[in-house]
C-alpha cells in the first residue's frame, strides 16, 4: 500500500481541461469581445492564449503564455489586434508540448488567402497524417495536431476556402471543434459525432462561435443553438449558412462536459450543467442507503452533486471544506517541502462543521485517488467521526483520446483496483460510485443504449466511437520536433 501511495503522489490528481475557442464576425472591437469570451472560457485551458484578428486587409496575431486576464487586459495589446473579425483560443495541451509555437490560433497563407484556425479537441490520426505529409515535403513548425489541419487545408487543390476546409475535415478523425477565420468569413466545424462542443450566438447583427454559452453571456450575445454534429457553419456578410458534408449520424457528445468540464452556468442540451450535476447527486442518493450527519462537497467540483444528494436524502448540507480560490492551476511549487503540502494549498477543513460528524463526502469524479486520499485524511485530522465517499459518476477505467489530458490505463485507479481496494487506499469508511445506467437516467434517458450509446462515455465503458489510429496510450508520442519545447521559438 505504501508503494502505491508513493507512486501516485507525483501525478496531477484531476482531469485537465480541454481547450476553449471563440470567434466573432463583423463587430467593432472584435478582439476585445474575443478576449472577454476567452476569459469566460478560462477554465478550459490555462497554459496559453492567443487571438488572431482581421481588418479586411491584413491579419494580426498575438500569443501569450498564461491567463487571458494577465495578457489581454491592456488597451495597448488589444490595439495590436484591429479589425471587425477575430478568433481566440485558450490552450491546454493534450498533443504537443507547452511552448509558444504551439499556442493557437494558428495562421497560414494559402492560395485562397489567409486562414486562422483555433481547435478544441484531439485528432486520433494526426501523427499518421503528419508522417505522410512530411514524406511529401511538408514543413511543420509546431508539434500540435492542429497544424495538421492547416497543412491539409493548404495542400487542397480546391480553389475556394470552404471547399479546402471540407477536403481537410474528410481526412481527419477524432473529437474536434474548429473556429476558423478566412478573410471576411467565420467558419465553425464540429466533428461527425459532436464529441467536442461548439455553440452559435448573436450580438446585434453579428454572429459568434464559442465552446460554451457562458462566453456568450459575458459579451451580451444571445444563444441561438449548438453547431450540430458533423456540421460546417459559414458566416459571411452577417448571414449564416449550414453545410452538412458527412453522412448523417446520431450525436454522441462527451459525457464529461456534463460531469466536469463545462462551467455550471453553461447550457448543454437545453439545460445548464448545474442542473445535470444536481440530478447526478439526486440519482446517487437514490442508489445509496448510508446514514450520516452531513453532506460535504469537494469544492467546487462536487458542489452541485452534493446539493442534489442533500435535498434528496434530507441530510444537512454544509461546507466542510473551504477552498482557497487564489491558488490557481499555475501555482509555483518551488520546493519539495511546499510541494508536499499538496491539497492543503487549495483546501482547508471547516472544523466547526465537521467535528464528531458522520460525513458523506461528494465529488464529481475519481481519477488517481490522490486528492480523495488527502482530503479524507484532512477531515479525519479535523475531527470527523466517519467519512463515506460518494462519486457522482461511474468508475473511470479507460483513457481519453479525443481532447482530454487523461492518465494512461495503468495510472487510473479504478482500472486496476476494485471499489473495496480503492476505498482502502483513500482511507474512507465506505465508497460508492454512481452507476452507468443511473448516470443516463439522471440525464433524462431510461438507460444507456448499449447498441448505440447516447453519449461518448468510453471513460467508463471502453466504448470508443472513433477509431484510435495513431499509436497512443502508453506509447503516446508528444515530442514531434527536434527543437526543444523549452526553446523561445
Amino acid at each position: 500500500m505504501k508503494m502505491l501511495k508513493k507512486k501516485f503522489k507525483s501525478y496531477n490528481p484531476k482531469l485537465k481541461e480541454e481547450c476553449g475557442v471563440f470567434g466573432i464576425s463583423n463587430y467593432d472591437d472584435a478582439s476585445t469581445l474575443t478576449a472577454l469570451g476567452l476569459h469566460a472560457l478560462q477554465h478550459r485551458g490555462q497554459e496559453g492564449c492567443g487571438i488572431v484578428s482581421f481588418d479586411e486587409k491584413k491579419y494580426y496575431s498575438e500569443k501569450r503564455y498564461g491567463l487571458v486576464g494577465d495578457n489581454f487586459n491592456k488597451e495597448k495589446v488589444l490595439k495590436k489586434l484591429p479589425g471587425k473579425f477575430a478568433i481566440g483560443h485558450n490552450r491546454y495541451s493534450t498533443t504537443g508540448g507547452t511552448t509558444l509555437r504551439n499556442i493557437q490560433p494558428f495562421f497560414a497563407d494559402t492560395n485562397a488567402g489567409g486562414i486562422g484556425v483555433a481547435h478544441n479537441g484531439n485528432l486520433t490520426n494526426a501523427i499518421t497524417i503528419r508522417k505522410k505529409l512530411v514524406k511529401e515535403g511538408a514543413i511543420f513548425y509546431s508539434t500540435s495536431d492542429t497544424e495538421v489541419i492547416i497543412q491539409l487545408i493548404a495542400k487542397s487543390k480546391r480553389s475556394k476556402t470552404i471547399d479546402k476546409v471540407i477536403d481537410a475535415i474528410f481526412q481527419i478523425q477524432g473529437g474536434y471543434a474548429l473556429v476558423m477565420l478566412a478573410q471576411n468569413k467565420l467558419i465553425g466545424v464540429r466533428d461527425p459525432l459532436g464529441i467536442r462542443p461548439l455553440v452559435i450566438g448573436k450580438i446585434k447583427n453579428s454572429y459568434v462561435f464559442a465552446s460554451e454559452t457562458c462566453a456568450l453571456d459575458i459579451i451580451g450575445a444571445k444563444f441561438l443553438r449548438e453547431v450540430e454534429n458533423g456540421e460546417v457553419v459559414v458566416i459571411e456578410n452577417n448571414e449564416i449558412k449550414s453545410i452538412k458534408p458527412f453522412p448523417l449520424k446520431k450525436p454522441r457528445p462527451c459525457i464529461f462536459e456534463y460531469i466536469y468540464f463545462s462551467r455550471p452556468d453553461s447550457i448543454l442540451n437545453g439545460k445548464t450543467t448545474y442542473e445535470f450535476r444536481k440530478k447526478f447527486g439526486e440519482q446517487l442518493a437514490c442508489e445509496d442507503s448510508i446514514d450520516a450527519d452531513l453532506v460535504v462537497p469537494v469544492p467546487d467540483s462536487g458542489n452541485a452533486a452534493a446539493l442534489g444528494y442533500s435535498q434528496k436524502t434530507k441530510i444537512n448540507f454544509d461546507l466542510g471544506l473551504i477552498r482557497n480560490h487564489y491558488v490557481g492551476r499555475t501555482f509555483i511549487e518551488p520546493t519539495q517541502k511546499i510541494r508536499s503540502l499538496g491539497v492543503k494549498l487549495k483546501l482547508n477543513p471547516n472544523k466547526s462543521s465537521i467535528k464528531d460528524k458522520k460525513i458523506i463526502l461528494i465529488d464529481d469524479s475519481l481519477v488517481r485517488g490522490t486528492t480523495s486520499h488527502k482530503i479524507v485524511k484532512m477531515l479525519y485530522d479535523a475531527g470527523a467521526k466517519e467519512i463515506h465517499v460518494r462519486i457522482a459518476s461511474p468508475e473511470i477505467k479507460y483513457p481519453d483520446f479525443y481532447g482530454v489530458d487523461m492518465p494512461t490505463k495503468k495510472e487510473l485507479l479504478a482500472a486496476n483496483k476494485s471499489v473495496d481496494e480503492i476505498c482502502e487506499y483513500i482511507g474512507a469508511n465506505s465508497l460508492k460510485f454512481l452507476s452507468i445506467n443511473g448516470l443516463y437516467k439522471a440525464m433524462g434517458y431510461e438507460k444507456r443504449n448499449n447498441s448505440y450509446p447516447q453519449l461518448t462515455d468510453h471513460y467508463f465503458t471502453g466504448d470508443y466511437p472513433v477509431e484510435i489510429i495513431d499509436e497512443l496510450g502508453d506509447n503516446k508520442i508528444t515530442q514531434l520536433s527536434l527543437l526543444s519545447t523549452g526553446s523561445n521559438n
